[in-house]
This record gives C-alpha cells, structure tokens and sequence, in this order.
C-alpha cells in the first residue's frame, strides 16, 4: 500500500518508516499537520498514520479537515495519551483505528493489514484469484502449490494488479502505489517488474497483458 505517516518524533518515524518498507509498502513522511493535509491532496494513499501530538495542528484537527473536505482514506491515529475522551474523540471524528504508544511492530502491522483489507471490500488476509492466492498477511503468494519467490517490488505490484484483476491499471497508478515520493525510481521500474513477475507466474498462472499505452492487467481467464 502507499502509506503516509504524520509524525514529528524523528526516531519514531524512522523506525516506522523501515519497518513498513521493509514489508513492501511504498511510505512517505511528513512532520506536520498542515505538509499532511498538503500532500494528501494529490496523493493517492491507501492509508494515512497520524500523530495526535503535532506541532502545529493536532491530529484531531488534521482528521477533521480531511473528513470535512470528503477525504475517505482510513486514518490510523497514535497517540501518547490513554485517556478514553481522546480515543473516543478520534474515532467521532472519523479515525478508523486507534493505537497507544508504545506499541509492538507486529500490532502496528497486523493493524495496517486489517484497514487494508477493509478499504479492498475484503475482510480476510487471502486473496484467491483462480490458480493465484496471495496472503496479505504473510506476503507469501502461490500459483497452485508453487510458491512464488518474488522481490518486495514485485509483490507490491502483483498486489495491486490483483487487487483490480480484469481491470486496466495504469503505470502511473502502479508507480505512484510502489514507490514513495522520496525514492528513486528508473524509468524502466514498473516494466522490470511486470517481465520479472510474468516470468515467476509462468506456465501455469495468470497473465499480465500489456495494454499498449494505458497499463496492464492481470486476465486471471
């Protein structure tokens, strides 16, 4: 997914910021409110990670502008604070979820999966696509009993060519869910990626047609 953090504690976002690259995520940051509120306006995130303690506008006032101007993106709030009014608040206000920090990596995952899969209209970690399956949860993904041993590009790719199998899929729409703004992309990036999985889906999977200058899809047959 492309995910934007809100969070002005360096360390922490640092942290994060590994930590969801490291599961294929494609992740940009930013320290305050008002960047936040900025570049969500011409990105399209799957999801947004916002601090209630900022700098200049709290979380609870980034969340509100954004509801307030018809931004749907699920927002998953952290905060310091154990106070039930604060948690109670966020979610009036239109948080999808709440996290107290400190909090362990694998919950901060399991989380982000589960709004995943609920901004997707599927509720559970599989995805099952004729003789494809990927799981979310795992990263792992399958063409009949064969694992597929595929790169942390790749999966992001094939994951969002699955997501809209028989759909049409821009290469804009698919760099712009891959990478983050402040990584460096090739020209060639998407079209390594797509030969790289076509030959990893091979024989016996589904295939990635070109459409000649619109994007790709992922026919399942």
């Amino acid at each position: 997914m492309r995910i934007l953090i809100v969070e002005d504690d360096a360390a922490l976002a640092r942290s994060i910021v590994a930590l969801l690259r490291a599961a294929g995520h494609a992740i940009d940051h930013v320290c305050t409110g008002g960047d936040a509120l900025a570049v969500i306006a011409g990105e399209p995130y799957a999801l947004v990670i916002l601090d209630v303690g900022l700098p200049d506008l709290d979380g609870f006032q980034v969340l509100q502008a954004l509801r307030r101007r018809g931004e749907r993106v699920p927002v998953l709030m952290l905060t310091a604070r154990d106070a039930l009014d604060d948690r109670v608040r966020g979610l009036d206000l239109g948080a999808d979820d709440y996290l107290r920090k400190p909090f362990a990596p694998e919950e901060l995952e399991a989380r982000i999966r589960a709004l995943g899969r609920r901004r997707g209209g599927d509720p559970t970690p599989e995805l099952v696509l004729g003789s494809l399956s990927l799981n979310r949860s795992t990263g792992e993904a399958r063409v009949g009993t064969r694992i597929l041993d595929l790169r942390r590009r790749e999966w992001s790719v094939l994951d969002a060519l699955a997501a809209r199998a028989g759909q049409i899929v821009s290469r804009d729409t698919l760099q712009s869910e891959v990478f983050g703004f402040d990584e460096p992309v090739g020209p060639n990036a998407i079209e390594v990626n797509i030969t790289r999985l076509r030959g990893k889906l091979a024989p016996d999977g589904p295939t990635i047609r070109t459409v000649r200058g619109v994007g790709y899809l992922l026919d399942v047959g």
